[in-house]
């Protein structure tokens, strides 16, 4: 390619699948000289036929990933009557998915854009939850689609993991009596929290494991009856005074409660 030829994109999608797939032959002549028009969320005949008309002006190819069947037969048939060049890129795959997995396509546009959107929103959730873990900063509260309120080893931290993997942006706060809860917890809707709960005797039992692993005498404070039932006492009194849903996690693994949260926040609004 001593001159920089062209090539027309079309896609009822973005187009940026053709794009990648026409720079990476285009690397094979010369360095890639390629200039390429793209046309996307092409919807109509009528876009079609623009773009017929100028590939034909320019006497140069047209590289397509059309998902719909009237405008994939369409651009065929036009192209192929105007004498233009025009490459189905996805159909011979499309086609091989069909004979070897027995399986037929949803035919419809954007899916990979909307699985790409999917990815960034858990993304986006994950590092949320890391960033308001703990109550590291208030801040996050009323940015929060879910607040997790507890004591410690109630499962706010694995909680808040799991739901973002679900796309919601989670926030957790500790409820220690020693530490006055922050003001935001006050002014978010109750309908966005959850107070989690779990039994004496549970909770006793996961914080002197929790001891032991970190080398800790099992006798401290932090794992005794007396300071349990004060703890939960506290958290009680938060949580009524928030005015939130409460949901008892002993016994519960991560994603029993999970869906409890879920089923619980449905009542109060929409997702």
């Amino acid at each position: 390619m001593g001159q920089k030829e062209v090539v027309y994109i079309v896609s009822d999608s973005v187009g940026e699948t053709a794009e990648f797939v026409v720079k990476a032959v285009a690397t094979q002549f010369n360095g890639g000289q390629v200039e390429i028009r793209r046309n996307s969320y092409v919807e109509d005949f009528e876009d079609i036929e623009n773009v017929l008309m100028l590939a034909k002006k320019d006497h140069t190819i047209i590289a397509y990933t059309i998902v719909v069947p009237t405008l994939k037969e369409y651009l065929d048939k036009r192209a192929w009557e105007e004498g233009i060049l025009a490459v189905d890129l996805l159909s011979p795959l499309m086609n091989a998915f069909v004979t070897r997995f027995n399986k037929q396509p949803h035919n419809q546009p954007r899916l990979m854009r909307k699985l790409d959107e999917e990815y960034f929103k858990k993304i986006e959730a994950i590092e949320f939850a890391v960033k308001y873990d703990d109550g590291r900063d208030p801040r996050g509260i009323t940015k929060a689609d879910i607040v997790l309120i507890g004591i410690s080893r109630t499962s706010k931290t694995p909680l808040s993991m799991y739901l973002a993997h679900q796309r919601f942006k989670v926030a957790n706060v500790p409820l220690v009596p020693e530490v006055r809860p922050p003001d935001e917890l006050f002014e978010i809707p109750p309908k966005n929290c959850i107070g989690l709960i779990i039994s004496p005797y549970k909770l006793n039992e996961i914080r002197i494991e929790r001891l032991r692993a970190l080398g800790l005498p099992s006798h401290s404070n932090y794992a005794s009856f007396e300071r349990i039932l004060y703890e939960l006492d506290h958290a009680e009194k938060i949580m009524k005074r928030v005015g939130c849903p409460v949901i008892d996690v002993s016994n519960k693994a991560v994603e029993e409660t999970a869906g409890l949260i879920l089923e619980v926040l449905k009542k109060e609004r929409s997702f």
